[in-house]
């Protein structure tokens, strides 16, 4: 794809899964529309199925920020791991009490500030580090998150730190 400016290539390669999921349904309709009986009901799911790929592929596109930023974040079993190259560690997903967003300082970016029941200092993880972007889908499974809230605070960062979730267990205590 040489023939693309690298900022068209950076946001198709950001939005692939909504464009596969608006080719998958474009077929789906395609198939539904053109075929009778069974295949005509199998062309719709199809096309139904493309249609939500197309939505979460929106969403993560939106949360998508680069990539190109200081640390490495990886997320296995249930863990959250970020390695920085001054600091660094690890939280537990069922652990998490609260996920912040905090702004970017000077010269610096924006950090999501991940806040586990056991710990005091939260995990620092800035929003453009290497494999951020897996944290949409950790996010997404916190109980009661606003996903469309969370989205509007990471494409304009905040001016101070911001609440994106907070667990119900930690009202409780």
């Amino acid at each position: 794809m040489g023939f693309l400016r690298p900022e068209i290539r950076h946001m198709l390669w950001r939005y692939r899964d909504a464009l596969i999921g608006a080719v998958v349904s474009f077929f789906g309709i395609n198939w539904a529309l053109s075929s009778v009986g069974f295949m005509s009901l199998l062309g719709t799911f199809v096309s139904v199925a493309g249609a939500l790929l197309l939505f979460a592929g929106i969403q993560r596109g939106r949360f998508a920020t680069g990539g190109h930023g200081r640390g490495i974040v990886t997320i296995d079993e249930g863990q959250v791991t970020f390695f920085g190259p001054i600091d660094g560690g690890t939280v537990h997903v069922d652990d998490l009490v609260q996920v912040d967003l905090a702004p970017a300082d000077e010269g610096g970016e924006a950090e999501w500030l991940l806040l586990s029941g056991h710990e005091g200092e939260p995990l620092r993880i800035p929003v453009n580090a290497v494999g951020a972007d897996k944290l949409f889908d950790v996010f997404s499974k916190l109980d009661g998150i606003r996903t469309s809230r969370m989205l509007a605070q990471v494409n304009h960062t905040p001016e101070k730190q911001v609440v994106i979730w907070r667990s119900s267990r930690l009202a409780l205590d």
